[in-house]
């Protein structure tokens, strides 16, 4: 392949509705097949005769040392495009060429077991991830201090904050050293600082002429770190070329919608254990809607289920402007649930953003559902929703009577105090 490090020829994949595993290649595929011998159906039957491809004639190349980008909505294919790629499952049609040693990061603090040390999990997780004894021992120090967590390796992660936790599975991952290195949203978790960090090791590696694919709703990660990128939607190459231009793409094609409802509760995001419903903009008065008057507050809503009970579950918020800053992260500190393990059933969970805080302009909502001790994110809908924010001009928001453009992300309406002296 010379110095083509992946080479993805007409990729489709596809899902019979109902199969599960029964139809992809993993082990779980592999016993799902003999368990339908075993009771007489079909290995490839499907209740409902359905199904759906999640990918369609995928074609990309990426150059050796290149780091490469993948964006696209929730659904759109990426993390089916990665599990073909780190050959969890097989493609339906098609072919993924990779040359070199590869690992996916497909998700921090794999094999972590919460009973064992951080030291054991180290040596654990770097098995799993295919690291032999000898090479784990010789990066121990290194994965230890990066994740700057040396005073407590021999205590069991059971008890680590979600910050540790999330440090010391970023470290085994990132010290790999493989040719070909596969990121899946690792860098959106930890504080800011960690953040940073993660940063400055994914341009490290890129640098020393590894080839980094890197899939992010993070759009300034995407175009400081990658040259090219691709944008997927439901399962298509939508675009592909500079980063900066599929960026751009990316937020500026969609239109905004007030509103995401999922009432397939198989097709709702989330997993065995939660799963967001509905997640909706509302005015003041509870009405469904992508206008908001600056001077009126805005309703943000999230419905979710919770299929096992004893989670301590935190709702997100996550709010982008049109220029994809992000404007803020809200957790949910409702006093009746922090801290609570929440019982089975269904949650509407709401978050009021003040009058006169936001600037004019369109705004997009991402909807998480976590667990802060130990750390795990369980759903990430990334801009699900977006509304509006308008001013009508009667002088009595911030801008006054000034028509001029107003700079800053929020445009608040403090309070003023003047004091007068005499002369």
């Amino acid at each position: 392949m010379g110095d083509i490090a992946v080479r993805v020829d007409s990729l489709h994949k596809r899902y019979h509705l109902g199969a599960t595993h029964a139809q992809d290649g993993s082990l779980a595929g592999a016993l799902a097949r003999g368990l339908r011998r075993l009771m007489g159906r079909p290995a490839g039957s499907s209740r409902t005769g359905e199904s759906i491809w999640a990918l369609r004639d995928v074609s990309f190349e990426i150059q050796k040392g290149e780091v490469f980008g993948v964006i696209g909505t929730n659904g759109s294919g990426k993390s089916t495009l990665l599990k073909i790629l780190s050959r969890v499952t097989e493609p339906t049609k098609g072919r993924a060429v990779i040359n070199g040693r590869f690992c996916g990061l497909l998700e921090v603090g794999t094999g972590f077991h919460p009973e064992l040390t951080g030291r054991d999990n180290v040596y654990m997780s770097g098995a799993i991830l295919g690291m032999k004894r000898q090479e784990i021992a010789r990066k121990f120090d290194e994965i230890v201090a990066f994740a700057e967590v040396e005073q407590f390796i021999d205590t069991p992660v059971k008890h680590y904050s979600s910050g540790m936790y999330v440090r010391l599975g970023f470290s085994v991952l990132a010290h790999m050293d493989p040719d070909i290195l596969i990121v899946d949203e690792v860098l959106a978790v930890g504080d800011v600082r960690f953040q940073k960090k993660c940063m400055g090791k994914m341009e490290d590696v890129g640098q020393h002429g590894r080839t980094v694919i890197l899939v992010s709703h993070d759009m300034p990660a995407i175009t400081r770190m990658c040259k090219r990128a691709i944008l997927l939607n439901k399962g298509e190459v939508v675009q592909e070329g500079a980063a900066h231009d599929v960026v751009n793409h990316y937020l500026h094609a969609g239109h905004i919608k007030p509103y995401e409802e999922w009432l397939d509760p198989m097709q709702a995001p989330g997993n065995e254990v939660v799963r967001i419903r509905a997640v909706r903009v509302k005015s003041e008065s509870g009405q469904i809607t992508d206008r908001i008057d600056i001077r009126r507050p805005v309703q943000l809503e999230v419905e979710f289920d919770v299929l096992k009970p004893g989670h301590v579950f935190v709702p997100v918020f996550n709010l982008y402007n049109e220029e994809d800053v992000t404007v803020f992260t809200a957790h949910d500190r409702d006093p009746a649930w922090q801290r609570t393990p929440r019982l089975s059933g269904r949650y509407v969970s709401m978050a009021t953003i003040p009058e006169n805080f936001l600037t004019e302009g369109v705004f997009a909502v991402s909807a998480l559902m976590m667990t802060e001790t130990p750390f795990r994110l369980h759903v990430h809908v990334p801009r699900v929703v977006g509304f509006r924010i308008d001013e009508s001009g009667t002088g009595d928001a911030a801008r006054g009577d000034f028509n001029g453009r107003w700079m800053g992300v929020v445009r608040p309406l403090l309070g003023w105090r003047t004091r007068y002296t005499p002369d």
